[in-house]
């Protein structure tokens, strides 16, 4: 697990950390995060739009600016 990241959402802070980093490149489609001390999944979906995997309970544009802040960061 890598060093805290925050990201800013709507005039809120959110703290994540990246599970699994190591496996991580240009043709990753599916990422876990710890966001908040929750564990989410997240995958891109056929429309390249970051979803979360399981349950639906957090808002699709924070998952969708999770996903991108990640793929900026390390260049996916």
């Amino acid at each position: 697990m890598g060093l805290p990241l925050r990201i800013t959402f709507n005039d809120k802070d959110y703290v994540y950390q990246i599970l699994n980093s190591n496996l991580i490149n240009q043709h990753t489609t599916e990422l876990e995060i710890v966001l908040d001390g929750e564990k989410v999944e997240i995958i891109k979906d056929d429309k390249k739009v970051w979803v979360q995997k399981d349950e639906k309970s957090l808002d699709p544009e924070l998952i969708q600016a999770l996903g991108r802040s990640v793929s900026l960061r390390l260049r996916m």
